[in-house]
């Protein structure tokens, strides 16, 4: 059953799981020296890497879940089942940082797509849970979804833009 209201701790694994992903991104390149691009491609590297495991975990509950509100996976389901790779592969190549047009072209598509989906079940106010982790933590789908595709797409546009000038 889905609430009707949330509170901080229904997200705490996402919670975690992103301040680990920054704490490591800051870490990775203070080490490997960089600046705010490599930061850039480093986080969404293991944003990608982490969240993609999850979802591999249990692929068949992912997309299952997952073709409850994106809208490609309602389509065409066995997309539920290629987009863990897809993340993990994204994420390899930030990680690796070879192929950045490819790469962040990808990851705006992608991530764009991924947004729509979520908004659209956000309009019609759908309670139901979100993808992100897989299904081996339960967190709402919220407008913090929302937000976390926004965010990977921005970030990806703005390397693009950093790229191209």
């Amino acid at each position: 059953m889905i609430k009707e209201r949330y509170t901080i701790k229904d997200f705490l694994p996402l919670i975690a799981i992103f301040t680990g992903i920054i704490i490591l991104s800051i870490l990775w390149v203070n080490a490997f020296q960089g600046g705010f691009m490599r930061w850039m491609e480093v986080f969404m590297g293991l944003f990608f890497v982490v969240f993609g495991f999850f979802k591999v975990f249990n692929l068949k509950g992912f997309a299952d879940a997952y073709r409850m509100y994106d809208v490609i996976a309602m389509k065409y389901p066995k997309y539920g089942y290629v987009y863990p790779f897809i993340e993990l592969a994204l994420g390899a190549l930030y990680l690796i940082g070879v192929f950045s047009l490819f790469t962040n072209m990808v990851t705006l598509f992608v991530m764009s797509i991924s947004a729509v989906g979520v908004y659209l079940k956000l309009k019609k106010k759908e309670k139901i849970m979100c993808a992100c982790l897989g299904v081996v933590f339960k967190v709402p789908m919220t407008w913090v979804t929302l937000t976390e595709d926004l965010l990977m797409a921005l970030m990806a546009g703005v390397m693009l833009l950093l790229i191209l000038i």
